[in-house]
């Protein structure tokens, strides 16, 4: 079951995992049909994969980093939509989910800085053609038209600035290049998703080419509410994307890409699993459970709750990027080197709703309001807010030839990003909550980094970046909502630093086939403010949190074996964190209310090794994997959040560890040196296998694909509550079709989850103790706590299938 508490799994229970791995080696992105016209190889050879992560186009066997590579091609055959649907395929990657898509945070490594509010900055970047995402709610929308995504892991900051501490994700869209070709897609599932899309791509005079594309999705979700009697935890979504490519002279290149799309996600609820028999809404026996959630079965594994209000939000982008990029010709002093200048401007805007107390009872009649009782008021408490993102960025960058021993790349930067989050809580009462609140960040830099050849095997790799930032925030509190927008409180404060981050490595050749690195790297994200509805006083005399630093020591090894028909790419490497920023979540057991606090974690630590290969055994058939062990470890935090437990008595106590300690007061705190960080899982694996089935005499082929994934148990809360901890689990998906022979046309049936295994992407635990003076939370007579577990089920927590049609023309 997905509620089991961790256990020690003995070594035969990764033993099918291990022989898999040893068998076909690890990762899913190297070996599928790269060419841009589909067309196959007449060999049995593994396609060069080239990536950009050190901003220029590289063979991946040959970049001194850990980078795992999904091509369009893997994409495709794994049906991704978006973002959610990439840590199956990477397994350095997990998504903790919030309770509405602004609150989403990737982790790399298991590391990742969670947080409600807009003054944190992430761990980890997401940079579309060279132009980074200013919000990361942003990147929770569908990946459309996309070629390439290169899982960068592991500090990134000298590159990709200070957003990168953990890693990044460096997205590329598909190019305008080739004749004017036409592709169209559409899918369909037994479980109410649907996808359209289409572009036009090509040359359209020897000067000029151009690429339009646009999509569109629908999935209704997998919860189902009783009160609507629709579904929700899914989304709906629209995109447009253009590039127009000019090459007014053989050395210029001009760019042009605007891009504009919409999502509404009513997502990311988390439902009941177990609630303590005889619960009562703020112990009103007026307001039982058995009434609020009826038709509901509260058991591990429930799908279904009452909500009258709207769940989630519904944002939109756009935006465009200009690149201008001129190569030097062969009489220029310069010769071979590129010179190019990427300028953007985006905005972001999003409209986000919740249900404040869970069930779709008149419930406010019971409450008390901030001047007495609500009684005769109809309905039940609800929030609602927006987040506003305008960011420009400006990056002017020069890049050596791939020949000659030194080879280097050398910039500048600037990005101005201003971030808005409004928040209101209705009505009335204790729960209220009405501010607005202002972050902005302003950022100039100077990078570069070369590697330079000793002896034709063997380089030496050196990078440097200074970083300025300026950073501040406004904090508007208003009076309760009913009496207008009334300014009751107002904070304000600023930062400014200048830090340095850097790497120095070795490279060495053992011969055309084998290259091995050693890699020394620093991060460094800066300062954060902790902008959300329990900032006051306190909070700014304590703001800023301090920032947050990183070194990483990493050693690998890339290899193509026999004769290129096999690759293995391995990563041993360990992270130190200093500063870590992180906010746990807790119900206030008073007044049921869900708060979160940041924190700056002393130390912590992520080590493991990571593997990355596959094998092509003929032309036809094909296996894949990737493995990933990672510890991801508190070294020091003695004034740890706590979780609470319900004592024989009924009463709502600290639970494991926690006491009050005399150096941070009354409170009760937990030391979690030794701890594992929330959503970390020591092991993902996966596996795959694609076999294509040549028909002699029809005009068309088949193939078969299969993909196993699996993980270990994870820790889903800071606090280390037993009570939120997914169990191992594995994944397999299926599929097979038909394309004819040039493939202009594909049609694939697909299975994903067919064991049908359940499991969760996020778990809760709540322990309160409300009563009448309280206006939201379960209670019990007596005063007595009540215990609240849920969950959020998958997208794949259960067997769908599908079928999908490309075509090109």
């Amino acid at each position: 079951m997905f509620y089991r508490p961790q256990q020690i799994y003995p070594p035969c229970a990764l033993r099918p995992i291990a022989a898999a791995l040893a068998l076909v080696g690890a990762s899913l992105p190297a070996f599928t049909h790269a060419a841009d016209d589909g067309a196959k190889k007449d060999n049995a050879q593994l396609e060069t994969v080239v990536v950009t992560a050190n901003k220029r186009a590289q063979n991946l066997q040959d970049v001194p980093a850990a980078i795992t590579v999904l091509n369009e091609s893997t994409l495709q055959k794994a049906n991704v939509r978006g973002m959610d649907d990439l840590p199956a395929l990477a397994p350095a990657l997990t998504i903790t989910y919030g309770n509405q898509p602004g609150n989403n945070t990737l982790n790399m490594r298991g590391i990742g800085t969670y947080s409600l509010g807009v003054g944190v900055e992430t761990d980890v970047s997401v940079i579309v053609d060279d132009v980074p995402v200013a919000i990361q709610a942003d990147a929770f929308k569908d990946l459309a038209d996309v070629a390439r995504v290169e899982v960068l892991k592991g500090p990134q900051s000298t590159l990709f600035g200070k957003s990168s501490i953990a890693g990044a994700l460096n997205i590329t869209t598909k190019t305008s290049g080739g004749p004017l070709k036409t592709l169209v897609s559409a899918q369909s599932t037994n479980d109410r998703e649907w996808r359209v899309g289409a572009s036009l791509s090509g040359a359209v005079t020897d000067e000029f080419r151009m690429r339009l594309s646009a999509s569109k999705t629908d999935y209704a979700g997998n919860v189902n509410n009783l009160t609507s009697g629709g579904k929700i935890n899914g989304s709906r979504g629209k995109s447009f994307n253009a590039k127009f490519d000019w090459y007014p002279t053989d050395n210029l290149t001009l760019t042009f890409s605007p891009h504009y799309s919409e999502t509404a996600a009513p997502c990311c609820q988390s439902v009941l699993t177990y609630l303590t028999p005889g619960a009562l809404y703020v112990g009103n026996p007026n307001l039982p459970a058995s009434s609020l959630l009826q038709g509901i079965n509260i058991a591990p594994g429930n799908r279904s709750l009452r909500n009258d209000y709207a769940v989630g939000g519904v944002f939109h982008d756009g935006g465009a990027a200009f690149k201008a990029q001129y190569e030097f010709g062969p009489d220029s002093l310069l010769a071979g080197h590129t010179l190019a200048s990427i300028t953007s401007y985006t905005t972001y805007h999003m409209d986000d709703t919740n249900d404040g107390d869970g069930t779709d009872g008149n419930v406010l009649q019971y409450l008390k309001g901030v001047n007495g009782s609500l009684a005769g008021q109809p309905g039940g408490l609800y929030q609602q807010g927006f987040f506003n993102t305008r960011a420009a960025t400006e990056e002017l960058r020069l890049t050596s030839p791939n020949t000659g021993r030194l080879k280097y790349v050398a910039g500048l930067w600037w990005g101005d990003n201003w971030l808005e989050r409004q928040l209101h809580r209705l009505p009335e009462t204790s729960y209220s909550a009405f501010y607005k609140a202002q972050a902005w960040n302003i950022s100039s830099a100077a990078f570069g980094q070369a590697s330079y050849d000793i002896v034709p095997s063997t380089s030496l790799i050196a990078g440097l970046r200074l970083n300025h930032e300026g950073t501040g925030y406004n904090f508007n509190k208003y009076a309760a909502p009913g009496a207008g927008q009334v300014l009751t409180q107002f904070f304000n404060g600023s930062n400014s630093n200048v830090d340095k981050t850097g790497k120095l490595g070795v490279e060495h050749r053992i011969n055309p086939d084998i290259m091995t690195y050693a890699m020394f790297s620093t991060g460094h994200k800066g300062v954060a403010y902790d902008l959300t509805s329990s900032f006051n006083a306190n909070t700014a005399r304590n703001s800023p949190v301090p920032a947050e630093t990183a070194h990483n020591f990493e050693l690998g090894a890339k290899m193509s074996l026999l004769n290129n028909r096999a690759m293995l790419n391995v990563a041993l490497f360990n992270t130190d964190y200093k500063g870590f920023q992180q906010s746990a979540g807790f119900i206030d057991p008073v007044t049921g209310i869900y708060t979160t606090m940041l924190h700056s974690i002393g130390k912590l630590r992520t080590r493991g090794v990571e593997l990355d290969g596959g094998i092509r055994v003929t032309r036809e058939l094909q296996f894949n994997g990737s493995f990933a062990y990672t510890q991801a470890t508190i070294k020091e935090f003695d004034n740890g959040p706590c979780y609470n437990v319900i004592n024989a008595a009924g009463a709502s106590v600290p639970g494991g560890d926690c006491a009050a300690n005399p150096t941070y007061g009354t409170t009760p705190v937990q030391n979690l040196a030794g701890k594992t960080l929330p959503n970390a899982p020591k092991v993902k694996a996966n596996v795959g296998m694609q076999y294509d089935i040549p028909l002699a005499g029809r005009s068309f082929d088949a193939f078969v694909n299969g993909a196993y994934r699996w993980q270990s148990a994870t820790q889903f809360s800071l606090n280390q509550d037993p009570d939120t901890i997914q169990s191992a689990y594995g994944i397999l998906n299926l599929s097979a079709g038909l394309h004819d022979k040039r493939d202009r046309y594909r049609l694939t049936f697909f299975i994903n989850n067919l064991l049908d295994k359940s499991y969760a992407v996020g778990m809760g635990n709540g322990i309160t103790v409300a009563n009448a003076n309280s206006t939201t939370g379960w209670g019990l007579p007596g005063g007595k706590a009540v215990q609240a577990k849920t969950w959020i089920p998958a997208r794949d927590a259960s067997r769908y299938l599908g079928l999908r049609l490309d075509a090109s023309f």
